[in-house]
């Protein structure tokens, strides 16, 4: 298993070593220990979701306030879909700085999101499922959406059609919007070493 630091601070990508035979692979999803080596924050998984998309879906750009926080372990398991991360804590060097990576089940690459970075997806096939293993349970009314298409975050989406999009998503406020609204976390509360 590879653990690589993104530019964002405490966002990595993690790829699984595949080990095939005549039956199929098998591949180790996610290592606790290395995990928690790598980035120096311990990850204890109290939930997981899953997300079923038609291709041409756009989710996010999400996160949760802090407290409570919630740090996220992602993966596609099934089709493939556009991965974006985007680092929502003010006072970051990297603040409002984008990666962007493919996730799909063949390869079983994952993407780890600390706390106060945004997430969210475009969904490459039909029928693309995506899991999430987040480090707290949902609590209505802490939630950051952030529109996924503010012009001033200019996220590489590269759609070839409009994408399909949820009012929540579509009506969530730009970056600079919920700045004045104070709804971002500081770099200095999120939960990286």
């Amino acid at each position: 298993m590879r653990i690589e630091e993104l530019p964002l601070p405490g966002t990595y990508v993690i790829t699984p070593e595949l080990i095939p035979d005549p039956r199929g692979s098998f591949y180790e999803a996610m290592r606790g220990d290395l995990l928690e080596e790598a980035t120096g924050v311990p990850f204890l998984p109290r939930q997981i979701n899953y997300s079923v998309s038609r291709r041409h879906t756009l989710r996010g750009i999400h996160s949760v306030r802090i407290p409570p926080g919630q740090a996220k372990y992602v993966t596609c398991v099934r089709g493939a879909l556009r991965d974006i991360v985007v680092d929502l804590r003010i006072g970051s060097p990297t603040f409002g700085e984008h990666r962007v990576n493919v996730l799909d089940a063949d390869s079983g690459r994952s993407v780890y999101v600390p706390e106060g970075v945004g997430h969210g997806f475009l969904a490459l096939t039909d029928d693309a499922c995506i899991c999430y293993v987040v480090s707290s349970t949902y609590m209505p009314g802490t939630q950051i959406d952030i529109n996924p298409l503010d012009p001033d975050l200019g996220l590489p989406w590269d759609c070839p059609e409009p994408p399909l999009i949820s009012d929540k998503d579509a009506k969530a406020p730009t970056v600079a919007e919920a700045v004045r609204a104070g709804l971002l976390p500081r770099f200095d509360k999120a939960g990286t070493p």
